[in-house]
């Protein structure tokens, strides 16, 4: 079995096509070990040409709130109240540990996402 590294964009589609070819291959079989390989080799090589920015904890909840269609009206519900849920969504105030664990329990939000620190704008 030869694999070449990926090593270009071109390298990169290929092996993302013969990993589309591969995909139901069984473990243990040769095409299985080779899609192993393949899948770890194209995971290197994305996290090296396209790594993924990790959001902030306000990033997060706006990409939420996004994907689940829930509004600041929402997010001023679960906080009990507008300005709160504002400030927070400005940046005006950080998030406390009762909110990270309101947006866990509540919409639920990864807490290990909630946790990191973030800049607040100056007021």
């Amino acid at each position: 079995m030869e694999i070449n590294p990926i090593k270009t964009d071109d390298d990169y589609r290929n092996a993302l096509r013969e990993i589309d070819g591969l995909w139901l291959s069984p473990e243990n079989t040769p095409d299985g070990d080779r899609l192993d390989l393949l899948i770890h080799m194209v995971e290197v090589y994305e996290a090296k040409h396209y790594p993924i920015r990790k959001l902030d904890p306000v990033e997060t909840i706006l990409g939420h709130m996004d994907l689940t269609g829930r509004t600041q009206a929402d997010l001023a519900e679960l906080f009990g109240s507008r300005s709160r849920a504002s400030e927070i969504l400005n940046r005006k105030r950080a998030l406390t540990l009762e909110m990270i664990h309101k947006l866990h329990e509540e919409w639920k939000i990864p807490a290990e996402l909630l946790i990191r620190p973030y800049k607040l704008d100056a007021a």
